[in-house]
């Protein structure tokens, strides 16, 4: 049936739109990801949750879908919008279209629609609220608020502890959100990893006896979780850290930094970053709308270690005394290139070291 995006700008956008009922209204933040391989794990990427996604990559779907590439148990995203979708998707590990995929997991999407024109207007404009409808004349945004203003983490959290692997070195993962790939990446270095509520207790952590913590990514607006920020801080305080994306901003408001929102976010598998303790550059896989203010640092005691090459914002933090490090990117990738996977090596030394800090 026919269907219209309409943008908080008032602007409205017409295509074919599947899997939404008659008269239902879909609200979301609208974004654009821009790399050219890596829908499943777009659709399944918890950072993805509240939003709708624009590929601006032409087509879609033309390797289907696999039981291998999905980063969490389902599809996260509010809803897609691609110019053109192949309906059958040819590969020898696909196991079924990517329509069959979003039918299943009740997600609406909208093709043949001008993706190349909602881009433009989502990089003039930010990031914004948008509504895929059926009657642009009868949207209402006042029906939802701004994903900044929601919490959204409780949603994609999971409820309770779940392990993997039998390593030596044992990571207790703080789940804001956390991708498939994280975890993988951690078992593979010969970890055990206990994934447990983003909300858990010092005291509960403490009782696994970790090695090290991850704070995961995850989506929405990182100071929707102020009454967190203690419990992060008195765990990197206490055992060797690493942040993955929300995590990494996360760690900067418990050691007093703060953040702000881009305004188009990364999310894409090309950002380049320059690592300046080792001058190496990394292509990298992101998703996300909020940055650390690198003036909000001064006072602190995390100094700024990576950077975007394009726009010069902050992508990866250390601590001046303790093993803490953080990355704005995704160092597991999937989708995207893997260049910067050793950093999981770097924080097997830090475990290694124990509270020995690396940067002394």
């Amino acid at each position: 049936m026919k269907g219209y995006v309409v943008l908080e700008t008032g602007e409205q956008f017409e295509g074919v739109l599947f899997g939404a009922e008659q008269g239902k209204d879909i609200h979301a933040e609208i974004v654009f990801f821009t790399g050219m391989t890596g829908y499943q794990e777009v659709l399944s990427d918890p950072s993805f949750k509240g939003q709708m996604v624009v590929f601006t990559y032409p087509l879609i779907g033309n390797y289907g879908i696999n039981q291998s590439d999905f980063e969490s148990l389902k599809p996260q995203a509010e809803a897609l919008l691609i110019s053109e979708l192949n309906v059958s998707g040819h590969h020898y590990e696909s196991s079924q279209p990517l329509s069959d995929c979003l039918k299943q997991a009740d997600i609406p999407y909208l093709t043949g629609v001008d993706t190349r024109a909602i881009v433009k207007r989502i990089r003039k404009n930010g990031d914004m609220r948008a509504v895929l409808t059926t009657n642009p004349d009868t949207v209402d945004f006042s029906a939802s608020s701004p994903l900044g203003e929601q919490e959204v983490v409780s949603t994609v959290s999971v409820q309770n502890q779940v392990t993997f692997g039998a390593g030596e070195r044992h990571v207790v993962l703080m789940d804001f959100g956390y991708k498939k790939s994280i975890v993988s990446e951690l078992v593979a270095e010969g970890n055990k990893v206990t994934v447990v509520p983003y909300s858990t207790s010092f005291e509960e952590v403490a009782s696994l006896e970790p090695d090290g913590i991850l704070l995961s990514n995850g989506p929405g607006n990182p100071k929707q979780l102020v009454a967190e920020l203690p419990i992060i801080r008195k765990l990197a305080e206490t055992y060797p850290t690493l942040g993955i994306c929300l995590g990494h901003q996360l760690l900067a408001l418990a050691f007093g930094g703060d953040t702000e929102k881009l305004n188009f976010g990364h999310r894409g598998a090309n950002q380049p970053v320059i690592d300046q303790k080792t001058n190496k550059v990394y292509m990298t896989s992101q998703n996300h709308s909020y940055v650390v203010k690198e003036t909000s640092l001064a006072h602190t005691e995390l100094q700024s270690r990576f950077f975007n090459i394009n726009d010069g914002s902050i992508e990866g933090l250390e601590h001046k005394r303790l093993p803490v490090l953080s990355v704005q990117f995704h160092p597991e990738a999937h989708p995207g290139p893997s260049d910067s996977a050793q950093l999981f090596n770097l924080f097997k030394e830090m475990m290694s070291q124990g509270r020995e800090s690396l940067y002394v």
